[in-house]
């Protein structure tokens, strides 16, 4: 079995033990991660004895959940947790949190339906006030059709292979609850202005919230104003990620929050090509592709270490970005990446049914398919549909505090791709300060921000148009390194035998490509991958983490010529 680092060293009765949410953060805390019972069921009827002890956050299916054991088709999953209210925690309303539940959840606290989720990658909570007791009970009961019912999932597959990853149910990020006085903030939308050298802030139910901005430890402002002047604003980039942390106090509630500066957006740079910008500037993305998977813990991270790892070791290789694909991370990833100085492009999840060829295979003879012909993506599911609408505005709410998410992802690569044009103009009517790459790769229907190509086979050539040219992937470039790979299978899109030739191939690429084209209008690129996943061996690192495939030298004098 592969593990990482931080998989050796878990504690099961602790796993994952930090704060989860430091954009929206209260000091009353309970993480009921660890040791719960669960068991495979044949209906939703919650047992009187439990077969198996698994560790939460952890799929049953992956290793660091101590289960081994694959949810089936006909099958609930059913999950309880025995635990103890603090006297003192209670302060007048308790919730619980969710960070993530694939797919369909019913929550139940001491025999009463608390609610249900449906949807695997977002955020959600339930008030429990009603329920809570000094000792309480909790199940969760789940159901998992992975892409037998269209839903969302992301790269998992029933049966895995190639470029598809293990299918995995049920709590995959952090349980925890949280009390709060009967009078509370429920939410608040932070907005940097930079060109008006303001920051906007929207308050749920329009409550007065006083806000408290720091500079540092100098605090810059003190005012229940919902528009605030920040007096020659520190930028946040990659090169300078500055936060400004921000308290919010209404009554006897108080959040901690923090904010970056910064402005994303798409124009033209001294010669008339069309760039992107970061604070109005022409600013070079080079990043690399983020599927966020551990051999270990499969779609959780082992440990938030891990995340950190992954982020901080991007940086240092000089990389500015990252484009985290198919997947919605847990809210302290963005947090690193805020805080680093990462860029991040935001894919939504895809769904539907399974794809054909007819989506996958005519983009490379030049067909640009209508996605209204739900039948040919795969896309008959009407509630599917609707539902893909529910966690798309779910997910934006939830991340759009990130100073770190240039862009929002909505399709890619025809995956279960429909009505596109729609949901760029949902998403600007949520989001107005983000680019929208609508269908990255292929089947691009006219509403979009920029022109976005994958180009792993054929020659790469920039043909600059009315929009910023981005190549959003490319490369894959692979070689197997003995004793850190997931099996003996091996996908990759061009594969070599040994370190040297693939350094070799690697600073070819952006060399004579790469480099050479940003002159020519190429203004971001986002190169396959961060780490290997599964069968695919063709990360900058092991899928474990512990070998990095390509010198940091090699990659930092690369990284550091590319820019505008």
């Amino acid at each position: 079995m592969l593990m990482t680092k931080w998989g050796e060293d878990l504690c099961k009765n602790n796993p994952l033990p930090e704060y989860p949410r430091p954009q929206f953060e209260r000091k009353s805390f309970i993480n009921l991660n660890g040791i719960w019972q669960c068991d495979f069921c044949e209906s939703e009827e919650i047992p009187d004895t439990f077969s198996y002890d698994i560790v939460v956050p952890f799929s049953p299916e992956a290793p660091l959940s101590g289960v081994n054991r694959t949810l089936k088709e006909n099958e609930y999953l059913i999950y309880q947790k025995h635990f103890d209210l603090p006297d003192d925690f209670n302060k007048g309303r308790v919730f619980i949190n969710f960070g993530a539940v694939d797919q369909i959840a019913k929550v139940y606290l001491n025999g009463n339906f608390v609610g249900v989720h449906h949807g695997g990658y977002t955020p959600f909570s339930f008030e429990i006030s009603d329920y809570i007791r000094q000792h309480n009970v909790l199940n969760v009961v789940v159901r998992d059709l992975t892409e037998k019912n269209e839903y969302l999932r992301g790269k998992q597959k029933t049966n895995r292979g190639g470029i598809w990853y293990t299918a995995q149910s049920g709590i995959w990020q952090t349980v925890w609850l949280e009390s709060t006085p009967d009078e509370y903030i429920k939410s608040i939308r932070i907005t940097p202005d930079i060109d008006n050298e303001r920051v906007v802030f929207e308050t749920e139910d329009n409550i007065t919230v006083q806000k408290l901005i720091y500079d540092g430890d100098d605090l810059i402002a003190d005012t229940t104003d919902n528009t605030v002047i920040i007096d020659n604003p520190k930028y946040w980039s990659p090169e300078s990620p500055f936060l400004y942390k921000v308290v919010f106090k209404y009554k006897k509630d108080t959040v901690y929050s923090y904010f970056g500066m910064r402005k994303f957006s798409v124009g033209a740079d001294d010669n008339g090509i069309p760039r992107l910008m970061l604070n109005n500037k022409p600013y070079f993305m080079n990043g690399l592709l983020d599927q966020g998977y551990y051999p270990d813990g499969y779609l959780t991270p082992p440990s938030n270490k891990a995340m950190e790892f992954d982020i901080s070791s991007v940086k240092k290789l000089g990389f500015n970005m990252l484009r985290k694909h198919i997947k919605i991370e847990p809210m302290l990833w963005y947090h690193y990446c805020d805080v680093n100085g990462i860029i991040v492009w935001q894919d939504m999840i895809n769904g539907g049914g399974n794809y054909g060829l007819e989506v996958s295979a005519i983009p490379f003879v030049g067909i640009n398919l209508d996605d209204s012909n739900y039948k040919t993506f795969k896309r008959t599911n009407d509630f599917a549909r609707r539902l893909y609408y529910s966690e798309l505005k779910e997910m934006i709410n939830a991340l759009y505090n990130c100073p770190c998410i240039a862009v929002w992802v909505p399709f890619n690569e025809g995956w279960g791709q429909f009505d596109s044009n729609y949901a760029y103009m949902l998403i600007k009517s949520m989001d107005c300060t983000r680019i929208v790459d609508s269908a990255s790769g292929w089947h691009d229907r006219g509403d979009t921000d920029i022109i976005s190509k994958h180009i792993y086979f054929t020659p790469i050539k920039v043909h600059s148009g009315n929009k910023p040219w981005c190549l959003t992937e490319f490369g894959g470039l692979s070689t197997r390194v003995k004793g850190h790979t997931f099996n003996d299978r091996m996908f990759g899109y061009k594969i070599f035998k040994s370190k040297e030739s693939l350094t070799k191939a690697f600073a070819n690429l952006y060399e004579k490509t790469i480099i050479p084209q940003i002159s020519d209008g190429l203004s971001a690129t986002v190169y396959t991958q961060v780490t290997d996943v599964e069968d695919e061996l063709n990360g900058l690192f092991t899928y474990d983490r512990k070998v990095q495939k390509i010198d940091t030298d090699v990659i930092k004098s690369i990284n550091e010529r590319i820019k505008i």
